[in-house]
């Protein structure tokens, strides 16, 4: 069994939908995680137990999602020395500004990582998670510059056919003129 690196912490289960590209780009990365649930007010023993434990389980990074007055990475970040990186998610009024300004907004010397709010910032978090770890795996840097690659060509391929589109909408109007 493969231990895990990456430890994925959300608020709620209701969190896994907009954590689920975090797990995605773990995956296609390479990268080993574990996820689990627990609350920064609900179970505030779970998850300081949870980032106690962190390091000695062989995690190396921990991922925390939550959203309203989203605290959960504060406190994961308050009780280990592995690098946080919080996710902001939405939940209740605010579009989760809310989240991502109480995720942000740490005492110095609690260092969070925040990411964008959502979706965006949970894929963000995986790929950052790779950062951290590929200092010190060099078959992970080469993933990652493949990745890293393949969102240039994503973006070239975009590029082209949006070109040929343009370009088919100004023959079509030639041609009525």
């Amino acid at each position: 069994m493969v231990r895990a690196l990456v430890g994925v912490v959300m608020g709620s289960d209701s969190d896994y939908e907009a954590m689920e590209p975090c797990l995605k780009y773990l995956e296609q990365l390479g990268i080993p995680w574990e996820i689990t649930v627990a609350s920064a007010h609900r179970s505030p023993q779970r998850a300081e137990e949870y980032a106690r434990r962190a390091k000695a389980r062989g995690l190396r990074v921990i991922v925390a999602g939550a959203g309203g007055a989203a605290h959960l990475a504060g406190v994961l970040a308050s009780r280990t020395t592995l690098p946080v990186i919080g996710v902001p998610l939405i939940a209740g009024q605010l579009g989760g500004l809310d989240a991502l300004l109480s995720t942000a907004q740490m005492p110095a010397g609690v260092p969070v990582a925040t990411m964008a709010i959502g979706a965006a910032g949970a894929a963000n978090a995986a790929v950052l998670a790779a950062e951290i770890l590929a200092l010190a795996d060099a078959k992970l840097s080469r993933r990652l510059e493949e990745f890293k690659h393949a969102l240039v060509a994503g973006v070239v391929k975009k590029a082209k056919a949006v070109a040929n589109r343009a370009k088919s909408r100004s023959t079509g109007r030639r041609g009525r003129a």
